[in-house]
């Protein structure tokens, strides 16, 4: 198992149980004892668990959302394809809001060498596009979640309420035909409704596995959005039914 899904599998574990010892840790990843203590400090450094002799207990709830430093080393291939396609989708000249997270993130990278105007809604994306050639960068204002360093508060939407989009690239947590796009941070979603406000399409970009998860915090109906971009692991009957709305889904 590679460490970082090794990393996840422990941070799961410590969460699904709230306390967990090395010896089970190490018998549910096979990795030695002393490899799992290791991964312990490293998961504890990002908050995710705090150390105690012989284990960890959970720093999560089950509703939270994994820190940005772990899920930015998670299925990274998968976000490059799921980026790549999102910028074949958006034609030169045009103004995009790109939304916060790790698969925006890498929208980011596929897109610096364009030329467009582009909001980014996180620090992380701000600093990718920040010395772009060809990119006009709008930078809004706000107030940066500490880790996530996403931009939120009535700063943000008074930036975004202050243009008008031709595109809005959003992420989320979680979308199902039933319940929409979902966050997990209340700040976020009003943020990610903000920006869908201000533009004339959305595209949304999920992993496969959101595709079969709904989050706290309702951000739109699966029917707003005009193009869902995600992965062959997205659960079949889902894209039907997503497909079933309206949306446009592509699979890549």
């Amino acid at each position: 198992m590679v460490s970082t899904d090794r990393l996840r599998r422990i941070s799961d574990a410590v969460r699904e149980a709230g306390r967990i010892g090395v010896a089970e840790l190490a018998a549910l990843t096979g990795a030695s004892e002393m490899t799992i203590r290791r991964d312990l400090e490293v998961l504890a450094d990002q908050g995710v668990l705090e150390r105690y002799r012989g284990g960890a207990r959970s720093l999560l709830l089950r509703g939270d959302e994994p820190p940005f430093a772990l899920r930015a080393q998670e299925g990274q291939e998968t976000k490059r394809r799921l980026a790549a396609a999102v910028a074949e989708l958006i034609a030169d000249g045009e103004s995009v809001v790109l939304d916060s997270g790790t698969t925006c993130l890498e929208v980011a990278h596929a897109l610096e060498h364009r030329r467009l105007t582009v909001m980014p809604l996180s620090l992380h994306a701000t600093n990718a596009l920040a010395a772009a050639p060809r990119l006009t960068l709008l930078v809004p204002g706000g107030r940066p979640r500490p880790g996530e360093l996403a931009l939120t508060g009535p700063l943000t939407a008074a930036s975004l309420a202050a243009v008008r989009f031709d595109t809005a690239v959003v992420g989320c947590c979680g979308v199902t035909a039933a319940d929409g796009l979902t966050a997990y941070d209340l700040d976020d979603a009003a943020v990610k409704r903000a920006a869908i406000a201000s533009s004339r399409r959305i595209i949304a970009v999920a992993e496969g596995a959101k595709l079969a998860r709904t989050a706290l915090a309702f951000v739109t109906p699966a029917a707003a959005l005009h193009t869902l971009v995600t992965d062959e692991a997205a659960p079949v009957e889902e894209t039907d039914a997503l497909a079933a709305t309206g949306v446009t889904v592509r699979r890549v």
